[in-house]
């Protein structure tokens, strides 16, 4: 490979890594009295967030982490030129490398990460909007069901390798969809533990009713 294109391929990958590190749920919560880390999942995305300092703090940590993810995807479409087509395994190359900067942040000492779906989202909604949609409408229905974060993000990603493959998107995408996919479930394992034994924290607490 041509050492130039092989030296961009590289950067983009390191730039994808880095911005994945970023820890938006540490930055927007600095100023509250406890350490996001060491509260309640003790977690550093939107969900924990939200929890401990509310939902406007929970959304922007849910932008920003997406955002980790889009932008190193769009990235790669802009670093080309008319007489370079990036070819499809560095796209997934940098979806990869933006998802483990989240899950093992450079910023944190590659320790305390987050659980890596808002980023997974942010790179696939660049990389194909539909495929994206089909898992969305899957978190959606899943938490409908079942009023639990981690269930309808795990089955939202499980489900986006084969909405790769029916959007008609090239199978190294599908492929890195399937390693992304692996990264996160063993991320969750302890929420997997939690779903089984049916103790894992709702995301609307249940009204008594009065009568």
């Amino acid at each position: 490979m041509n050492p130039v294109l092989l030296t961009q391929i590289a950067g983009l990958s390191l730039i994808a890594y880095i911005l994945g590190s970023i820890p938006w749920g540490i930055i927007l919560t600095r100023n509250i009295s406890e350490d996001i880390r060491k509260t309640g999942s003790g977690n550093i995305g939107a969900t924990n967030v939200r929890r401990i300092a509310g939902t406007r703090r929970g959304a922007l940590t849910l932008l920003g982490d997406m955002l980790k993810g889009a932008i190193p995807v769009w990235l790669v479409h802009l670093a080309g030129r008319p007489e370079i087509c990036w070819p499809d395994d560095v796209v997934a190359l940098v979806a990869v490398c933006a998802v483990l900067g989240h899950l093992y942040p450079v910023f944190l000492k590659f320790k305390q990460g987050g659980k890596g779906v808002a980023t997974a989202a942010g790179c696939f909604l660049a990389i194909s909007p539909l495929a994206f949609l089909i898992a969305l409408v899957v978190f959606i229905a899943v938490i409908f069901r079942t009023n639990t974060m981690s269930a309808g993000s795990l089955s939202a990603i499980m489900v986006l390798p084969l909405a790769l493959l029916l959007t008609s998107q090239p199978r190294v995408l599908s492929g890195c969809a399937v390693i992304i996919m692996i990264l996160i479930t063993l991320r969750h394992k302890d929420n997997i533990k939690r779903l089984l034994n049916g103790t894992e924290p709702p995301i609307r607490e249940k009204r008594n009713s009065d009568r």
